[in-house]
C-alpha cells in the first residue's frame, strides 16, 4: 500500500544526497556564467520563426558535457543517467519532470563546439576564472606527452602509404567507408609498444599541478617539436621541467634565449652513458617532474582513461579539450578543499 509523498519528501532525499554528492561542490565552487558567452555562439545563426520547441541552455548542454566526461559515458548512456539520477538533473538545473537532452542533441552541441572551434577559448575561460581565484601559474612549469589511443584502422599497406601522401585511398571515396575510416590518426612507437591515435601535449605549473596549456597532435609528432609552444611566459618561476625525450641543442639555447632555468633531464648515449653527477641531477629533476605523471595518472583512473573513440583530428581534439578542462575542474575542487 503506498502513502501519499509528504511537503518536504523530495527535499529531505536532496538533504541526504549532499552528504556524497561530489557534483554539488562542483556546481557551487565554479562560476558556470563565465563560458556563457563564449557558448552563445552555438546559438549566432537565428531561428527562422518560432515554430518548434524552445532549444536547450547552452550552459546546461556544457555542463551535460563535463559530466559526460566525469564518469566516461557514452552519449547514450548520458542521456540514460541524466533520466535517472537524481545528483545529474540537480547538477544540470533540471526538475525530474523536466525534459532531457537525447543523445543526438548531445552529439549535435559538441559538434557545433568542434565546427567553431570554442573548445580552446573555454580552456582559456576555465583558466582566467582560475587566476582571478588566486591559482597562478607558480614555482615553474613541466611540459610532457601522453599518448592517446584511437581506434585502430584496418588499412592496407598501400592505403596507409597514400594516407601519409595526403592522398585519398580509392577504397574510402565509397559512402559507407571514407565516413568510417581516421586519416589523421597515426601509429607510433614507445618503450617497444606500438600505438595508434594522437598524443595530448600539456604544459602543468609545479605548484598547482593544473594543466596550463596543451596542444593536440597525431601520435608520431615528436615531444619536442611543439615545446616551445606551451611555455607560458605568466608562471612567476622561470624554471622548466621536461624529460630526457626534450633534451638538445637546440631546446636548450632557445630556453636560454627566452631566460629560462633548463632542468630538463640529461641523456645517455651508447657510447657516452651518463656519469653518477648527472644521474643524481636526473633525480633530482625527477621529484618535481613527477607531478606531470599525477596528471596523467588521474585521468587515466578517475576519468575512465585516456581514449578517444572518434574520428579525425579536430573531434579528437574537442574530446582531448574536454578531458583536459574536466582534470582541471576537478583539480580546483580538491585545491579549494
Amino acid at each position: 500500500m503506498t502513502t501519499q509523498p509528504g511537503f518536504f519528501d523530495l527535499n529531505r532525499r536532496y538533504v541526504k544526497l549532499d552528504e556524497r554528492d561530489a557534483l554539488q561542490h562542483l556546481d557551487a565552487l565554479i562560476d558556470w556564467e563565465i563560458f556563457r558567452d563564449t557558448l552563445e555562439l552555438v546559438r549566432v545563426k537565428p531561428r527562422k520563426n518560432n515554430a518548434g520547441r524552445k532549444s536547450f541552455d547552452v550552459l546546461m548542454m556544457f555542463k551535460a558535457l563535463i559530466l559526460q566526461h566525469l564518469h566516461n559515458l557514452g552519449d547514450d548512456e548520458l542521456e540514460y543517467q541524466i533520466r535517472d539520477r537524481y545528483s545529474f538533473c540537480r547538477f544540470l538545473g533540471l526538475l525530474p519532470e523536466d525534459r532531457v537532452p537525447d543523445a543526438k542533441t548531445v552529439w549535435l552541441f559538441r559538434e557545433e563546439l568542434t565546427q567553431q572551434k570554442l573548445l580552446t577559448s573555454l580552456f582559456t575561460d576555465f583558466d582566467l576564472h582560475l587566476k582571478a581565484c588566486g591559482y597562478q601559474a607558480r614555482k615553474g612549469q613541466i611540459v610532457d606527452a601522453t599518448i592517446v589511443p584511437a581506434p585502430i584502422q584496418r588499412n592496407s599497406r598501400e592505403e596507409n602509404q597514400q594516407i601519409k601522401k595526403g592522398e585519398t585511398p580509392e577504397r574510402f571515396e565509397h559512402e559507407s567507408v571514407g565516413p568510417q575510416k581516421d586519416t589523421d590518426a597515426r601509429w607510433t612507437e614507445k618503450n617497444g609498444q606500438s600505438s595508434f591515435g594522437y598524443k595530448n601535449h600539456v604544459c602543468v605549473d609545479v605548484a598547482h599541478k593544473l594543466i596550463r596549456d596543451f596542444e593536440v597532435t597525431s601520435a608520431e609528432v615528436h615531444d619536442s617539436r611543439v615545446f616551445e609552444v606551451l611555455l607560458q611566459d605568466d608562471n612567476t618561476s622561470r624554471d622548466v621541467y621536461a624529460d630526457s625525450a626534450y633534451r638538445s641543442e637546440e631546446i636548450e639555447l632557445a630556453l636560454d634565449v627566452m631566460e629560462y632555468r633548463s632542468h630538463v633531464h640529461t641523456k645517455g648515449k651508447r657510447d657516452c652513458p651518463l656519469t653518477e653527477q648527472q644521474r643524481k641531477a636526473n633525480t633530482r629533476k625527477a621529484k618535481i617532474r613527477c607531478r606531470v605523471e599525477h596528471v596523467f595518472g588521474s585521468q587515466e583512473n578517475e576519468q575512465g582513461g585516456i581514449f578517444v573513440r572518434v574520428i579525425g583530428l579536430a573531434r579528437a581534439a574537442t574530446k582531448i579539450t574536454l578531458m583536459n578542462l574536466t582534470y582541471n575542474m576537478r583539480r580546483f575542487v580538491y585545491l579549494c578543499g
